[in-house]
């Protein structure tokens, strides 16, 4: 006879390798006899038949040991089991216990053992784990039953031994078995898997296609484990992402689902998932209470410990050390009970490196050598390489350099071996660190080099986190780039320092910042490099580069036909971004103008200065800004010249552009400007920003120039018009008449329309003509009542980020908001002088020169805040 497959028992096999934190459960899979040849003895035939009787009766004693807990006498009982199969010649019997008792050996930490179990229960089903082959030709569905969620389960011990890739590429494999079977619950479970591979790897983004696809289907189920998992599992993607209210909304409804179905170990792992997220949306208080309620629920001492060592960081992170230091004793008693597999290794490391901060650096070293340890008796190469990399790092923080240094390489030609970049570009940046600290800075930059290469290899998923790190950008990113142009312009040689190579990697943290940014990589198109343009087209241009480093501010100058010019002001990073901020607030209070002058001058003696006798011999009239830092947050029109009492913008025109590439410049046809204009002078509904009410006043201002306009004016100006609209012709210049907000975060950069917010990332499909598929971006998009958000040190990238996403050569925006009525009225002049023929920086220069000649307009508060990114042709 044949045993029906238990279709609830496969379900938590697949679960359980989807969970960002894995549980282990014994997956017993009811034997499905074999075809026997045939006998004529009818009592031998009894026997094999009172065999497999007993041998599954043995299959549901393990299980109910294993539920109990009792893995050690689970493992002997089912040993009994697979010596009946095999006795009696079953193959699909003995390939199902071997398989259950390969989770079994895993939980005992047993990995040698477990990974020869499953290779024999995959070797007896005819699956080439090398060549992802199944040998057997036409496999009857009695196999694929059993091989289906034996691959599953093979996927989830590839995947927590640190081979997502293998994880991937069985769990695609899984899915067209289960998709033979026509079993859907089997291919969402195998889609789940390959989610979690991709995730584990840092491709998010095609994670969360799958999932979301999954989320889609499972709205139609029932609620189940498997729809928890799921659910947490998009989750735990979207917050990858930075989808976060997303998140937060797919892990509650997750949560409140386990906990009506009363899933315990379900339940923390939700709470768990709902800690990062709320952690990551700023709620720091509320993200504690979501690990503590993790810690309370988790029905084994791996989750309760990783709950609290994530409660743990925040403690620390946000001083509260009293209550730190009393959890780091609840843990330290718990770390003997942790299981000696992947998990519960990555959970001593990331204890080790939260006590470094506050503890003896003595326990932390001993807790990573153990680590080191557990790890090579796994044979996981992956984890080995993460201990040995921190535990190095604790070397180099006592500046025992040689034991750094040995244990560094070490890490590295592992994390290489394993083709693992998010982990090699950490141990060729702490290689880097350790060499200069030796005074050895050739091939401490090669370090840095390396560990810069590795980041743009995988730069379309650098934005994820992997498992295991706390992805942040400013602390494991930009001081790569930072440190390792300091280093450049250290070396010393002929041809030393490379002011191009030092220019083009901190213009790569640029990129990097927008890759980050918008949580993908955003940059493709066909740019041309600024240096052709000041040297070919347009010779009355100078190039600044200002890069803010520990000590110093750098500055590299092009001049028309001339070798890269250096110059470097001694000032602390500290004190140029004090300044900035003073200049930045003093900017937008009135009486606050003897300030802002003090603040300026300052900030022009250290970056205008230094070339200014330069600049001059050259002639130059435009001067082109590539702002490093928080230098993108202010306008530096408004620097001041203590000298000749003079702003910038009085002596020069000035632009800015987010990096050394420019879409292919082109001079806007001004007798053939045509017009998309849209604004409000009216909020919407639910709205808190006030009336525009000059804004009728700035558009009409362009028909009277005779400029060739098409209008969407208050209820006209909705989403959906203005994209239709777009279609109709191909606009030379898009005006936005609007409120707007820079924001460091792409979900809170947008501009207002009448019937919703458009959000950043939406910007290239709505200004993007789908009729006219047009080869060329727009020429100038205008934003004329935006505002950086207060506060924040990166808002300006939400300006970069609109001008990327608008597809436009030229941005004109304003930094922060102020009466409309000036508004219009330099818009105004900006439209006239652009048609007399002036090129897009100078009508602004033009513009900005007239309010500043106007008595009621002269303060920076009015004219400054207009920026011109990008084109200034």
């Amino acid at each position: 006879m044949k045993l029906k497959l238990s279709k609830k028992i496969v379900k938590i096999a697949a679960i359980n390798l989807a969970l960002f934190i894995f549980a282990f459960f014994l997956i017993i899979i009811p034997s499905t006899v074999a075809k026997q040849p045939q006998h004529n003895n009818l009592e031998f035939k009894s026997q094999i038949i009172a065999d497999k009787t007993k041998a599954q009766q043995l299959v549901d004693q393990a299980e109910n040991l294993f539920q109990a807990g009792h893995l050690s006498d689970a493992s002997r009982i089912l040993q009994q089991a697979i010596l009946i199969y095999k006795q009696s010649g079953d193959n699909l019997g003995e390939a199902e216990s071997q398989a259950n008792h390969s989770l079994i050996l895993e939980q005992l930490g047993l990995w040698k053992q477990a990974t020869e179990t499953i290779n024999i229960s995959l070797n007896l089903l005819g699956w080439d784990t090398g060549n992802y082959v199944l040998k057997v030709n036409n496999p009857k569905s009695e196999l694929l039953k059993v091989l289906a969620p034996t691959l599953d389960i093979f996927a989830g011990q590839q995947l927590r031994q640190g081979k997502s890739d293998a994880a991937y590429e069985t769990a695609k494999h899984t899915e067209k078995f289960w998709r033979q079977l026509g079993d859907s619950t089997g291919v969402l479970c195998s889609r789940i898997n390959q989610a979690q591979a991709l995730r584990v790897s840092g491709f998010n983004r095609r994670a969360f296609d799958i999932l979301k696809s999954v989320s889609t289907e499972l709205q139609l189920q029932r609620d189940s484990v498997l729809k928890v998992s799921a659910l947490r599992s998009l989750g735990n993607v979207q917050q990858q992402l930075s989808s976060l209210e997303e998140s937060q909304k797919n892990l509650q409804h997750s949560l409140k689902i386990a906990q009506r179905l009363q899933l315990p170990q379900e339940i923390s792992l939700t709470e768990f998932s709902l800690g990062n997220t709320t952690f990551a949306l700023g709620n720091v208080n509320d993200a504690i209470i979501h690990y503590q309620n993790a810690a309370n629920t988790a029905p084994n001492p791996l989750l309760k410990v990783q709950a609290q060592i994530n409660q743990l960081n925040l403690l620390i992170n946000n001083k509260r050390i009293a209550e730190a230091k009393t959890l780091i004793s609840a843990i330290q008693s718990q770390l003997p009970s942790l299981p000696t597999n992947n998990t519960g290794i990555y959970a001593r490391i990331n204890f080790a490196r939260a006590i470094i901060k506050i503890a003896d650096k003595k326990d932390a070293a001993s807790i990573l050598a153990t680590s080191v340890q557990q790890a090579k008796a796994l044979n996981d190469a992956r984890a080995l390489s993460y201990a040995l990399g921190n535990l190095a790092s604790v070397y180099e923080q006592n500046k025992q350099w040689q034991e750094a240094l040995k244990l560094t390489r070490e890490a590295l030609s592992l994390s290489q071996q394993i083709n693992a970049p998010d982990i090699t570009y950490r141990w060729q940046w702490q290689l880097g660190r350790i060499l200069k600290a030796q005074l050895n800075i050739p091939e401490a930059i090669k370090a840095y080099d390396a560990s810069v290469e590795t980041l743009s290899t995988f730069r379309t998923d650098l934005a994820g986190a992997n498992r295991e790190i706390q992805f942040n950008f400013r602390d494991s990113i930009e001081p790569i780039y930072r440190q390792s142009v300091e280093l450049l312009l250290q070396e010393k040689g002929e041809n030393k320092p490379d002011l191009d190579k030092a220019r083009r990697r901190i213009e790569a943290l640029q990129l990097a910042e927008l890759d980050n940014y918008f949580r993908e990589a955003c940059l493709n198109n066909q740019f041309v490099v600024l240096d052709k343009v000041v040297d070919n087209i347009k010779a009355d241009t100078a190039i600044i580069y200002p890069i803010i480093l520990d000590n110093q501010l750098e500055i590299i100058l092009k001049l028309p036909e001339q070798p890269l010019i250096n110059k470097t002001s001694i000032v602390s990073s500290q004190e140029v971004e004090q300044v900035i901020k003073e200049i930045r607030y003093n900017i937008s209070e009135p009486d606050e103008i003897r300030k802002l002058k003090t603040a300026s001058q300052q900030l022009y003696k250290w970056l205008i200065e230094p070339v200014e006798a330069q600049i001059k011999k050259s002639k130059v009239k435009t001067l082109v800004f590539i702002p490093d830092g928080a230098l993108r947050n202010i306008p530096m029109a408004a620097l001041y010249d203590n000298i000749e009492q003079k702003y910038l913008i009085e002596k020069y025109a000035v632009a800015m552009s987010p990096g050394l590439q420019l879409f292919t410049p082109k001079p806007l046809a001004r007798k053939s400007l045509n017009v998309l204009a849209g604004g409000l002078s009216q909020m919407p509904k639910g709205e808190q920003f006030a009336p525009l009410p000059n804004v009728e006043i700035e558009l009409k201002a362009l028909q009277e120039l005779g400029v060739s306009t098409v209008t969407l004016y208050n209820n006209r100006f909705k989403s959906t018009i203005l994209e239709k609209t777009i279609n109709t012709q191909p606009f030379r210049v898009v005006h936005l008449a609007t409120h707007g907000k820079f924001s460091s975060k792409a979900k809170e950069t947008f501009i207002l329309a009448s019937d919703r917010r458009i959000y950043v990332d939406e910007l290239d499909k709505l200004l993007k003509s789908r009729e006219w598929q047009r080869s060329e971006p727009i020429e100038l998009l205008v934003l004329s009542a935006c505002e950086t958000a207060a506060g924040d040190n990166r808002a300006a990238l939400g300006l970069a980020g609109v001008a990327l996403r608008a597809g436009a050569r030229s941005t004109l925006a304003s930094l922060w908001q102020i009466k409309d009525s000036s508004t219009a009225e330099l818009i105004k002049k900006f439209y006239y002088y652009l048609k007399t023929g002036k090129s897009t920086a100078e009508a602004l220069q033009l513009a900005q020169l007239e309010l500043l000649k106007d008595k009621e307009l002269n303060l920076p508060l009015y004219w400054a805040p207009y920026v011109l990114v990008g084109n200034w042709l």
